[in-house]
């Protein structure tokens, strides 16, 4: 199996001076534990990610955010993650799967937007206006949806969102997340979130699996800079479970970012 570490320096964004891991995408495809998990024909992610062996998926009321992150709709096997410009993302190989949502030709839906769209499109599709709503920086109140538009068409929640991506970050959404203190007790739709000096990223727990010991694995999605596909992570340390990452303390350590597990945060209901 080959991984290369490469040190990139780089000034915008999320990837603001952090070690970049990078994986032969064509190893860990052809890797017979990876086969085991990955279903290239599935079109739903809990089709395309199986479970590692001796794990299964947390139950879910069928009403939840996570049940809607478990059955998100993806992209074909072979599609590549593409930036908002339509060029393709320079580091294919962090990612395992393109989460199918269109996103606008302006370089605004990156690292803690994609979280709120995730959500946001949650709340808006099973109906639940009044709890659209997300702090700007400048001032750390909400902007609720049902206040900025006059109707509830799928176009102005859109034309929303683009109006919280502008003015919201990471740091404006960390504030407004509650924090996971034990990371053995995470969910799908918790976030991993570090609001850094001058940047910060965000990634979303898309699923979560246990096995009868109480062990959790998890499932990670991101977008990045500039302005790309939401994707599904792969794990470049433990590629015998990857795309999963394992929920123990420490050091969560993702293809372009390394969080802590105690950068665990949740929405509140």
């Amino acid at each position: 199996m080959k991984i290369v570490f490469s040190l990139l320096l780089i000034i915008s964004g999320c990837q603001a001076q952090k070690l970049e891991v990078q994986i032969d995408r064509r190893d860990q495809l052809n890797d017979s534990s990876s086969k085991m998990i990955l279903n290239p024909n599935g079109n739903k992610l809990s089709e395309r990610f199986l479970c590692p062996e001796n794990y299964e998926r947390i139950e879910l009321d069928s009403s939840s955010f996570g049940h809607y992150l478990r059955h998100s709709s993806l992209h074909p096997s072979d599609h590549k993650v593409l930036l908002y410009n339509g060029q393709q993302k320079v580091n294919q190989a962090a990612s395992c799967g393109v989460i199918q949502q269109d996103i606008d030709q302006v370089d605004l839906q990156q690292c803690a937007d994609a979280v709120m769209r995730l959500r946001g499109e949650y709340l808006f599709e099973t109906e639940q206006f009044e709890k659209i709503h997300f702090n700007f920086l400048s001032d750390g109140k909400p902007r609720y949806f049902i206040e900025y538009s006059q109707d509830r068409s799928y176009k102005s929640f859109r034309k929303y969102m683009k109006y919280v991506f502008s003015y919201a970050n990471t740091a404006s959404l960390k504030k407004e997340l509650i924090p996971i203190h034990n990371i053995k007790d995470i969910q799908s739709g918790d976030v991993f979130i570090q609001s850094g000096n001058p940047y910060g990223h965000a990634v979303t727990v898309m699923d979560v699996a246990i096995d009868n010991s109480g062990n959790k694995l998890f499932l990670l999605s991101q977008s990045y800079m500039p302005a790309q596909e939401t994707h599904i992570l792969v794990n470049p340390l433990d590629q015998d479970i990857s795309p999963w990452y394992r929920a123990n303390e420490g050091m969560i350590r993702t293809p372009e970012w390394t969080f802590e597990s105690s950068d665990l945060r949740r929405f509140k209901d």
